[in-house]
């Protein structure tokens, strides 16, 4: 069996290349938010899983999905999407995928 990695931001963390089980929390020491599998994904395994989540390009599956609901219930962070908008910025929807995921200070394990 292997043993669990360190908790480390999400974003920008180093991330083997191997099948394996993933632990996601909000904040650096806060509730545990996810538990997700990566299978071999053509050698990419945990990084080829993750990176589909930092790019914004899993808005509407698993982790993607969970963050983006909790942003969008937040009236701060809707607001701030809704100003971009109204001032001739509007965003795509990776974009606003990665703005979630910015909000949600997500680390991995």
């Amino acid at each position: 069996m292997a043993s669990w990695s360190g908790w480390v931001p999400l974003i920008g963390a180093e991330v083997p290349r191997l099948p394996g089980v993933y632990l996601v929390r909000q904040g650096e020491s806060g509730l545990l938010v996810y538990a997700g599998l990566a299978g071999e994904r053509q050698g990419e395994g945990l990084r080829g899983r993750l990176r589909r989540y930092t790019s914004g390009k899993a808005l509407a599956s698993g982790l993607g999905e969970a963050v983006f609901d909790r942003a969008l219930a937040d009236a701060t962070w809707l607001r701030e999407r809704l100003e971009e908008a109204e001032d001739g910025r509007p965003m795509r929807a990776t974009r606003w995928g990665k703005a979630a995921l910015a909000w949600a200070d997500l680390h991995v394990c």
